[in-house]
């Protein structure tokens, strides 16, 4: 390491982002301490502070750390933190980070979901961020963001959630590709309206019921669970399409034409037999289908599948190449003898 050139070593340095070796390579020599501000991206992991016995807060040691770098892209923190914390991090970095990964920790505190800075609004400082993932989060109210035009990845991971407050954030980051939400509970009715989004994972858990509308012309990927009703008309790029709902059922699903799509899963334990006879209709030029379904039927009625002819199945379905049933769907094929129509 001594004989190489200073702009070398830094550019080794710039691949470092665990917190605690960024620490130790701070004592090793001042070469190396000069190299450090070079680095790029922070990570904090969960027990980082778990042995802290310093005068320091963990909130001011990370405040340091990201001070003593020139220009952070990337921040991610497991670590416990307090919303007085991270807006002082963002004060220092928010211009400059692309990266944002947040495990937030306040989904039972209400009072400081409500209280000012929240920690929802001192993220609204970085503007120039192209990825935004938060773990734990309490969104009861819509968060003070004005926009975030160069974020194209959102992810949450495990929230609580209200109608206007998913709206609103929403609405702040116009410009998404790549949409999770993740364990999230609370909404009734979700509505996406997302010109650029293309990729789309939705799980939401509780009773089920959800009702969803999506409106992205650009959407490939789309998987949902937990929702009733489905509306989504805009799916000439849809590739691969995933519906389930393992507490609820699903009442109504109304897609427009499913000419690209290549994969269909539907799973649930009861499926209304018109939205089931719908994407089979829609999903004509599918090459991989999946179906699990155990129960047919409206609203609270739990009925058998009816008849399905085998060979009208495969005939209405010519790009089929694999094919998985369970349960008393597969029985429900197999009850019709029509192979004696077979060319």
């Amino acid at each position: 390491m001594e004989s190489l050139p200073d702009a070398v070593v830094q550019y080794i340095f710039s691949f470092m982002n665990n917190a605690r070796d960024v620490a130790v390579c701070n004592c090793v020599s001042k070469r190396w301490k000069d190299s450090l501000p070079y680095i790029k991206s922070l990570y904090f992991p969960r027990n980082s502070f778990d042995s802290h016995t310093g005068i320091d807060h963990p909130d001011t040691i990370v405040w340091k750390m990201i001070s003593s770098v020139f220009k952070l892209e990337e921040l991610v923190v497991y670590s416990p933190f307090s919303s007085i914390g991270l807006a002082s991090w963002m004060l220092l970095a928010g211009s400059s980070l692309k990266h944002l990964e947040l495990r937030m920790d306040n989904l039972a505190e209400y009072q400081n979901c409500i209280d000012s800075p929240s920690k929802l609004e001192c993220i609204s400082t970085a503007k120039n961020l192209e990825s935004l993932k938060l773990w734990g989060v309490l969104m009861m109210n819509s968060p003070k963001w004005d926009a975030f035009p160069k974020l194209q990845s959102l992810e949450i991971v495990g929230a609580k959630l209200e109608d206007p407050a998913l709206t609103a954030a929403l609405r702040a980051c116009p410009n998404l590709k790549n949409l999770l939400l993740l364990g999230c509970e609370g909404v009734r009715s979700v509505l996406i309206e997302l010109p650029s989004l293309e990729q789309c994972k939705l799980d939401f858990y509780g009773m089920g019921n959800y009702s969803l509308t999506l409106t992205s012309p650009k959407i490939e990927f789309l998987e949902v669970q937990g929702c009733s009703w489905i509306s989504v008309c805009e799916t000439a790029c849809l590739r691969n399409l995933s519906i389930s709902n393992n507490a609820g059922r699903v009442y109504m699903v109304d897609f427009g034409k499913l000419a690209a799509l290549e994969f269909l899963s539907i799973r649930g334990v009861q499926w209304c037999w018109d939205a089931i006879s719908k994407m089979l209709q829609l999903a004509s030029e599918v090459k991989h289908l999946y179906m699990k379904v155990e129960f047919t039927g409206d609203f609270d009625n739990l009925q058998p599948f009816p008849e399905i002819d085998l060979v009208d199945f495969f005939n209405s379905h010519p790009k089929l190449q694999k094919f998985d049933i369970h349960g008393a769907m597969f029985a429900a094929l197999c009850q019709k003898n029509s192979l004696k129509n077979v060319s």
